[in-house]
């Protein structure tokens, strides 16, 4: 690493902090990345990555990889999960600069963590997770790593990039715990070929029913498709990929309440896992002196928005501007950043949670619900996502 450069320690290697360690080093920090894991292998199966997101990706060089893997679907199709038709098709928007991408996560972080393995002021360690943080009279000093070989790293600053159950933010404010949503989001990958006629080749697809709603869209270049079915529930251990029987998936989407398409998806998957879906407060502290959260850390969302990824790598990208212009008041800096992107998480929050009530409405408002989408129209509904899109950062 280049000598005379500010040190920044990431705790975490996903999305956000290998995003980060790119950002930052991009605007001239030394990076040091903590991961516990031994191996980087992302959990889940697909995510969406709108055009706010995919613009900053993009812009770290990463657009090859990405689109070698990614697909741009046409559309967002809603569906009735209780009837079988169609409600509405959102056109998504074509912007070859920033496209709407579908992609496996383990595509997008395997691409992540080439471009850091590249990067000569970016050190990757391995099986080595956050311990703790002590404030110093310039800096920070973070301890890190197993117990038989502990690391002391003095750094500028510590970014807390390690998820919803973070080590950061319990370190930095232990009062501050997970909620468990009630809901409960069920994923599985089938091979597209066995869904033919039924899910989408080049679209997103939303069956919306009483209580629970299913995402379909491809992804591996379009040979597999990623299902997602979310439900409420009560089962809520902690994790992020537990085993699921299929039966307990079959019997949310039964045929007195859900049409044969729909079933035909959910019959498909031949293997599901679960997670609990869990939030983090609102309003919570993202920064403290030379410490700040990013990503999850900071603001774990429901997926109804499919905007978590995509939030994550926004905050790299402001996180490392405001370092970037604040170079000697790395506190101010990250007050700054935690400033500026608060507002905006607190509104696609709220987006989310609203989507989640549209989407799990049943009975008469469900009715009204499609005739009012039908109303509105495609284009008008996408329209009300462009202060999402349309963001530059």
């Amino acid at each position: 690493m280049a000598a005379g450069r500010p040190t920044v320690v990431i705790a975490g290697a996903g999305i956000g902090g290998l995003t980060a360690a790119l950002a930052l080093a991009a605007a001239g920090c030394r990076v040091v990345i903590l991961e516990q894991a031994t191996v980087l292998q992302e959990a889940g199966a697909g995510l969406q990555l709108s055009p706010n997101a995919s613009r900053i990706l993009i812009r770290l060089g990463l657009h090859a990889p990405l689109a070698a893997s990614a697909i741009v679907p046409d559309a967002v199709r809603v569906m009735s999960g209780p009837r079988g038709v169609e409600i509405s098709r959102l056109p998504l928007p074509r912007n070859t600069d920033a496209p709407y991408w579908v992609i496996h996560r383990a595509a997008l972080q395997a691409a992540l963590a080439a471009e850091v393995a590249k990067h000569p002021d970016i050190e990757l360690r391995l099986g080595c997770p956050f311990v703790d943080v002590r404030d110093e009279a310039d800096g920070v000093r973070v301890t890190s790593g197993p117990a038989e070989s502990r690391h002391d790293d003095a750094a500028t600053a510590l970014i807390g990039a390690d998820g919803i159950w973070s080590r950061v933010r319990a370190a930095l404010w232990p009062d501050i715990a997970p909620r468990f949503s009630g809901s409960i989001a069920w994923r599985g990958t089938v091979d597209a070929e066995r869904l033919t006629g039924v899910a989408p080749t080049h679209e997103v697809q939303l069956w919306m029913g009483a209580n629970a709603h299913l995402v379909v869209y491809p992804i591996s270049a379009g040979t597999r498709v990623n299902v997602v079915a979310i439900t409420s529930g009560e089962w809520n251990e902690p994790g992020w990929s537990a085993p699921a029987a299929d039966a307990d998936v079959q019997a949310q989407f039964d045929a007195t309440r859900w049409a044969a398409p729909a079933r035909a998806i959910v019959g498909a998957v031949s293997e599901w896992r679960k997670w609990a879906l869990f939030t983090v407060p609102d309003g919570i502290p993202w920064s403290r002196g030379r410490a700040a959260l990013l990503g999850d850390a900071a603001h774990a969302m429901l997926p109804f928005a499919a905007q978590g990824a995509g939030m994550a790598i926004e905050d790299a990208a402001v996180l490392a501007s405001c370092l970037a212009e604040r170079p000697d008041d790395t506190p101010a800096a990250l007050a700054h950043y935690a400033g500026l992107r608060q507002p905006r998480i607190a509104r696609v929050q709220h987006t989310a949670r609203q989507n989640g009530r549209i989407y799990h409405l049943g009975g008469p408002l469900a009715a009204a619900r499609d005739l009012a989408m039908r109303a509105i129209g495609g284009e008008r509904l996408l329209a009300r996502q462009s202060w999402i899109y349309d963001w530059l950062g």
